[in-house]
Parts: structure tokens; C-alpha cells; sequence
């Protein structure tokens, strides 16, 4: 049983960085994708405006 929780734990450590980055990395995409809408709606509005 000591074995099995301590590869459980070591299998927690090497996999806990990784997620973080890749959560993280995500939260950027999206933030980036958020970004890059509101550009796109201020550019149709200018646009509107415009005519």
C-alpha cells in the first residue's frame, strides 16, 4: 500500500507543473480570442460610424 501512494504521489509531482502550464496557457488563448473580437467589433463600429 506504501508503494502504491508513493507513486501516486510522485505521479503528482510530475504531473502538477504540466497542468498549471496548460491551464494557464489556455486562460492566454482565451483572453487572446477576447481580445482579438473586440478589436474586430470596434473595427465594424468605426465602420458604421463612417457611413
Amino acid at each position: 500500500m506504501k508503494h502504491l501512494a508513493l507513486v501516486a504521489l510522485a505521479t503528482l509531482a510530475l504531473c502538477g507543473p504540466t497542468a498549471c502550464n496548460t491551464i494557464s496557457g489556455a486562460g492566454q488563448d482565451v483572453s487572446n480570442i477576447g481580445r482579438d473580437v473586440s478589436a474586430g467589433a470596434r473595427s465594424v463600429e468605426r465602420s458604421i460610424q463612417n457611413n
